[in-house]
């Protein structure tokens, strides 16, 4: 019953992921959510998420940004990044990842989706038949409140911890001592 609400992978930040290592799992596109995700919430990008997109695409990766943010957002945040992006994207609705597939030239099991919500970014995915990796939801420092469905989401990952049949389909995917 809560399979769907798990994820492939997860891992701490898009930091602890080995991007070679998914290329060579035959991994050819990543899909990324944008806020809370890359950076917090409504932040323009940072030069360390800019050298991580130089990082991904000098692995052989493409990108592409799948958001519900409209243009303006997206806009302000690709700046100094060469990717593909869709905007107002009704995440977590199977027909904007088909979108994704088709913009990438990529099917479904060569393409990977990271974000940071279970009920948008991991339900989607899992929809679309995509593989899906959760990333902790980035955090100001001393930044406390969390909304409802966080709390949900963590009884969720409680469980999907405990299954070790679904937990980590991904393989070893993540940069050594980080994860």
């Amino acid at each position: 019953m809560l399979k769907k609400y798990y994820p492939w992978g997860y891992a701490r930040s898009v930091f602890s992921l080995d991007y070679r290592k998914l290329y060579a799992k035959g991994f050819r596109a990543v899909i990324f959510d944008l806020d809370n995700t890359l950076v917090h919430h409504g932040d323009p990008s940072t030069p360390e998420v800019d050298a991580l997109f130089r990082e991904i695409h000098a692995a052989g990766l493409k990108t592409l940004l799948l958001t519900n943010n409209d243009e303006e957002r997206v806009q302000m945040f690709i700046k100094n990044i060469d990717t593909l992006y869709i905007c107002d994207a009704d995440k977590p609705s199977p027909e904007c990842y088909e979108k994704a597939l088709a913009m990438l030239g990529t099917d479904r099991r060569e393409t990977l989706c990271v974000g940071d919500q279970i009920f948008i970014d991991v339900i989607g995915a899992n929809r679309a038949g995509i593989p899906s990796l959760l990333v902790h939801y980035i955090q100001l420092p001393g930044e406390t409140k969390i909304g409802k469905k966080r709390y949900i989401e963590k009884l969720i990952l409680s469980f999907y911890r405990r299954d070790s049949r679904l937990r980590n389909r991904l393989g070893d995917v993540y940069r050594k001592g980080v994860n």
